[in-house]
């Protein structure tokens, strides 16, 4: 059976980090590109990142660029979304998404002012 389970999220103050992980178990995503998306209450769920297969290509949303980055760690079978200068906007339930097909089940992420 395929899970991808995220961890990390929580609860940090206005310009403070986080770093996500999706740790991939039942099948390998070596060769299948990976990202990120999240939610927000009230709202249709976004993206964020996604990495290729080698993690040498990366994508960001214009919203998160240049202060959060996703990375990924294939003997591992683990994508990472290292998140910095954190806003309240970012406040919403994170995802990961594998191969297109395969979703986690979220982590909160929670940024006061």
């Amino acid at each position: 059976q395929v899970q991808l389970v995220e961890s990390g999220g929580g609860l940090v103050q206005a310009g403070g980090s986080l770093r996500l992980s999706c740790a991939a178990s039942g099948r390998t995503f070596s060769w299948s590109a990976m990202a990120w998306f999240r939610q927000a209450p009230g709202k249709e769920r976004e993206f964020v990142a996604t990495i290729n297969w080698s993690g040498s290509s990366t994508g960001y949303a214009n919203s998160v660029k240049g202060r959060f980055t996703i990375s990924r760690d294939n003997a591992k079978n683990t994508m990472y979304l290292q998140m910095n200068s954190l806003k309240p906007e970012d406040t919403a339930v994170y995802y990961c998404n594998a191969a297109r097909d395969y979703w986690g089940q979220g982590t909160q992420v929670t940024v006061s002012s």
